[in-house]
């Protein structure tokens, strides 16, 4: 798993919108100029006010004064239109980010993740989103104006370019010290903001079993030590923030009573005229305004950081590999062959299956029958391609898989796990996930498997919306449907894990029957003790 730092991952994201960024600092150091237009155009009409006499010139350095700000104002709006784009921008990309990368990641990666939870970390893309604009607009127009104020104190007397160079010293060095304790105190604070959202998505997927053993109170007690957990690493994170806003405050009087010493001291002395002291206090207001600025964002910063950090450890996962070349003929006879297949689960220290060796012909019927824990399912993973085995090799008509086109393989596959895989979408969709079946095809896979007589009775028929998981739908229909979703499109090698198990004695003999009878084009592997399945297979395998 990659080891980048949140730091490096803001800059690996923004080199991808380096065009719209170099405009957005292009106008911010043109607004840094601009409004220094303010300071000195006063320091004019001061300076003109003093004559006592009103000439044109008064009124045009008052005009340039107020364009100057609507200038400004222009090239904010401006800078607001881009930095828009790039939000829009980057939660598009975050989307197709997670979805592309979830159904890839490899097996092993997520066994120990409840994948779902992964999913949460998608909102600090809003926090991204919302944490940008300060980023690259507050805090490029707020150090170019510190930057540029500086530069023009400085013109007004060398004195002030000793103060400046101290002052940007002092901000570095402020920086450069509770920046990585801030950081690392708010990555602190979002780890247990993230398991307490994991612990409250699990009170709400098994909210029965807390309400049964409700007087317990278990699950309060466990939000509370998660809570307690949050709120002191937030209170680490606040102190860290109310240490660098001391600082600031510091550092803003500081600022304040040397450039008013200084320049009160040029005025006395006759080496500053009144108007460019005025000017001088205007840039001091504008530079601690951009001090205070400098402050928020920093808070702004932490949060960016942070985000880039969980959402980094879902993108860091390591996806499938594989991109084998060679393609299995549409229609054709399946036969199955594993080599010394040994496989092993991450950080575990015995081996599932070892030196496993397996011939399945084209057409069999195989029934794997062996005690629970021998590694049926994982045997069923590992030749359905979630799984990669850690020795060995898996052929599909003596093809690997390590040199087998994944597409190739996933239209030859009919699967059906033990676990839940209904989705919040219609029965359709549910069945096809987007494959192409014509509708008679459809329609006569579930006149056979009994399903067209409950999905008429239904109001909007194919077109139901089915909730995530099938909550309200029997268990039979869900397991129906997922026979369906395994066979609509004629596989060539069919994989079961208890297909059948809540689906009533008389249509699952007929179900059995249908499955097996030789004139389906699949070669078919079914985990299962029923003695139905035995009876109508033509093999049987035993780890």
């Amino acid at each position: 798993m990659s080891t980048l730092s949140p730091l490096k991952r803001l800059w690996r994201l923004l080199k991808l919108y380096k065009p719209e960024i170099r405009q957005i600092y292009t106008y911010a150091v043109f607004i840094g100029v601009v409004n220094l237009s303010l300071p000195l155009g006063i320091q004019a009409i001061i300076n003109f006010l003093q004559t006592g006499q009103l000439s044109s010139s008064w009124f045009i350095l008052v005009i340039v004064v107020l364009l100057g700000i609507a200038v400004a104002g222009v090239l904010q709006v401006l800078q607001l239109r881009l930095v828009e784009n790039i939000q829009q921008d980057i939660f598009a990309r975050s989307a197709f980010e997670f979805a592309f990368r979830f159904p890839k990641m490899k097996a092993k990666e997520v066994d120990s993740i409840h994948a779902p939870e992964l999913a949460n970390r998608f909102f600090d893309t809003l926090t991204i989103q919302k944490g940008l604009p300060k980023i690259l607009i507050d805090l490029s127009v707020s150090t170019f104006q510190i930057l540029f104020g500086l530069l023009l104190l400085s013109v007004y007397s060398l004195y002030f370019i000793g103060m400046g160079l101290v002052m940007i010293l002092i901000l570095y060095v402020l920086v450069k010290v509770t920046g990585k304790i801030g950081l690392d105190t708010s990555l602190e604070e979002s780890k247990y903001k993230y398991r307490l959202a994991h612990w409250l998505e699990e009170i709400g997927r098994a909210r029965r079993t807390f309400q049964i053993n409700d007087p317990s109170s278990f699950h309060l007690r466990k939000t509370d030590s998660i809570t307690a957990d949050y709120i002191h690493g937030r209170e680490s994170h606040f102190k860290v923030l109310m240490d660098q806003f001391k600082s600031f405050v510091g550092f803003k009087i500081l600022i304040a009573a040397g450039i008013l010493v200084v320049g009160g001291l040029l005025v006395f002395n006759q080496q500053m005229n009144i108007g460019q002291f005025v000017a001088a206090e205007i840039v001091i207001i504008l530079i601690i305004n951009s001090v205070e600025k400098l402050l928020q964002v920093w808070d702004s910063v932490y949060d960016v950081l942070t985000a880039f950090d969980k959402i980094g450890f879902v993108t860091d996962l390591e996806l499938e590999q594989r991109k084998g070349q060679e393609v299995i003929s549409p229609n054709s006879d399946c036969s199955l062959t594993l080599k010394k297949a040994t496989f092993k689960h991450k950080d575990a220290l015995e081996p599932v299956f070892s030196d496993l060796d397996l011939v399945i012909p084209a057409k069999a019927r195989a029934v794997l029958n062996s005690e629970t824990g021998s590694g049926k399912s994982t045997l069923l993973q590992v030749i359905a391609g979630v799984q990669d085995l850690e020795s060995g090799d898996v052929l599909l008509n003596d093809i690997s898989y390590n040199v087998l086109s994944r597409k190739s393989l996933h239209q030859q596959l009919g699967v059906v796990f033990a676990s839940n895989q209904i989705f919040n979408a219609t029965i359709r969709e549910n069945i096809l996930v987007g494959r192409e079946v014509s509708e008679k095809e459809l329609l006569q896979v579930l006149r056979d498997l009994d399903l067209e007589d409950y999905i008429k009775g239904l109001p909007q028929g194919l077109e139901t919306i089915m909730d995530s998981g099938g909550r309200r739908t029997p268990r039979c229909v869900i397991q129906k449907i997922h026979l369906a979703r395994a066979i609509c499109h004629c596989p060539g090698l069919l994989l079961m894990e208890d297909p059948l198990v809540n689906v009533p004695t008389g249509e699952k003999v007929k179900l059995i029957q249908y499955l097996t009878d030789e004139k389906r084009p699949w070669t078919l592997m079914v985990i299962s003790d029923d003695q139905e399945w035995l009876k109508r297979s033509t093999m049987t395998v035993k780890l």
